[in-house]
């Protein structure tokens, strides 16, 4: 969560500016006279009228969330789903014995992604709901770091400390982890034309104090799947040489409510032994609402009892795994009505009709002179690309401003180490964004690229400032 500081001296003057008459109730010359103070609480109410107002005619200068190509996260559902939604906004989902329903529909999506991600005894796995793939990911470390420390009772903590394998690519969250949980982040640096993850690299940074390796079924940097069957037989030989059993945990935040329906021969979920657990978001791909997420353990073994917590709570013994307590049901019943609504067929068209449109942008793109694709979308709906060796007028960060004049929020970002070289721009095709937005979008990037060829140079934008988005 974001730390933000107090009002400074500039904020605390614009308290008590004018305010339009029309702002008071249907009398103009009755209402406020000046706006409320900012950073410390008004003295007595207002109408709620006023208050809405205040409040939304601020928001208004938030961007629109349909035309954001940074974002992962869902931004259209029907108008059904909203409804749903409104009428379990004031459930909570830990009041498990007040709500049985809720709670009831968190357990029937846990059994269908079980089924979904082909776990070998659905009725065995386990799994959760969280706020979103951060929190799943943090419960799935927390799950590897104690079967080590199980395994490892004579040597932790006194001389032994856990690591994790992980590729650079990895969604900040794991790198939070590692620093909450005291788990050594051993990265992968990207190289040459390798962005992420490869399994002869991951299985060299192994050793007997690796609780597990961490693959990405979607990088966020550049939509590509990480190879989690060749991460599994390179971890397997590395078991029948040193006798060490690292588990896998995937973290499949999007790419876990695609390869399912969209690339179902590839192996990469509970088919493979080795794999642990899995996280999604159920706000990504999974086209609900922020905020919820899923994670689930191939069974029981996969997740250490003692970290379930078995509360009296309101009149009913309730077992909990979560760092969460209150939070609201309705992403959760949101879940659950996608599901149904939708069914495997349903997703299958949904997610193929964003794939065609990622293909389809990213080989207009690609016969532009001007720019160089990294991914074509044809994993995840999500591909990057970056200027052709040749532009020298202009650079990603320049295309990415001009394109925010007009409403399209397009991130440009540095990759990781060892590619700090390389800047890119990405584009995230979600459920919403369709091939007439994506028209409108390239007709404004072919408008404004005259005017970039006519550059001097780049506008040279600090390092510093360089945005790299990790969601």
């Amino acid at each position: 969560m974001t730390l933000h500081k107090g009002a400074s001296p500039a904020d605390r003057e614009h308290a008590g500016n004018p305010v339009n008459p029309f702002y008071g109730e249907a009398d103009p010359i009755a209402g406020m006279e000046t706006s409320p103070p900012r950073h410390t609480l008004p003295d007595g109410p207002v109408s709620p009228h006023t208050a809405y107002q205040f409040v939304h005619d601020e928001l208004m200068l938030d961007g629109n969330s349909r035309l954001n190509l940074a974002t992962f996260v869902t931004t259209w559902m029907e108008p059904q789903a909203g409804i749903l939604m409104a009428e379990c906004r004031d459930k909570n989902m830990i009041d498990k014995d007040e709500y049985p329903r809720t709670a009831e529909l968190e357990r029937r999506c846990v059994a269908m992604l079980a089924d979904l991600w082909n776990a070998p005894d659905p009725s065995s796995a386990v799994g959760c709901s969280t706020t979103g793939s951060s929190e799943a990911c943090m419960l799935a470390g927390m799950a590897l770091k104690r079967r080590w420390m199980q395994r490892n009772t004579e040597r932790y903590p006194a001389t032994a400390r856990p690591n994790l394998v992980m590729g650079a690519n990895v969604q900040v969250c794991w790198e939070k982890f590692c620093n909450f949980w005291e788990v050594e982040a051993r990265q992968v640096p990207m190289q040459g034309d390798r962005f992420h993850l490869d399994a002869a690299t991951a299985a060299g940074l192994c050793d007997e104090n690796t609780i597990g390796v961490v693959a990405v079924l979607g990088s966020t940097f550049d939509g590509s799947y990480e190879p989690v069957a060749e991460i599994c037989a390179a971890l397997d030989e590395l078991q029948e040489k040193k006798g060490w059993d690292i588990p896998v945990h995937v973290d499949g935040a999007s790419g876990a409510m695609i390869a399912p329906f969209l690339d179902p021969d590839l192996e990469w979920d509970f088919r493979q032994p080795r794999v642990a657990s899995i996280n999604t978001s159920g706000h990504k791909y999974g086209l609900v609402y922020p905020g919820v997420g899923w994670a689930l353990w191939r069974d029981m073994a996969a997740l250490p009892e003692e970290l379930v917590f078995r509360v009296n709570y309101l009149g009913g013994d309730m077992p909990t795994f979560a760092l969460n307590f209150s939070r609201p049901g309705a992403q959760v019943a949101a879940q659950y009505y996608t599901f149904l609504r939708l069914g495997r067929d349903g997703y299958r068209a949904v997610q193929q009709a964003t794939r065609d449109v990622a293909r389809s942008m990213a080989d207009r793109i690609d016969s532009l002179d001007d720019f160089r694709l990294l991914t074509h979308g044809d994993e995840l709906p999500v591909f990057a690309f970056t200027t052709a060796d040749d532009v020298k007028a202009f650079d990603v960060f320049d295309v990415s401003r001009r394109m925010k004049e007009h409403g399209w929020l397009l991130p440009a970002y540095t990759f990781p180490p060892d590619r700090e070289d390389l800047s890119v721009l990405r584009i995230v095709c979600r459920n919403g964004f369709s091939q007439d937005l994506a028209d409108l979008f390239l007709a404004d990037l072919e408008e404004l690229l005259p005017e970039l060829r006519e550059q001097p140079c780049p506008l040279q934008r600090p390092e510093s400032v360089a945005t790299a988005f990790h969601h």
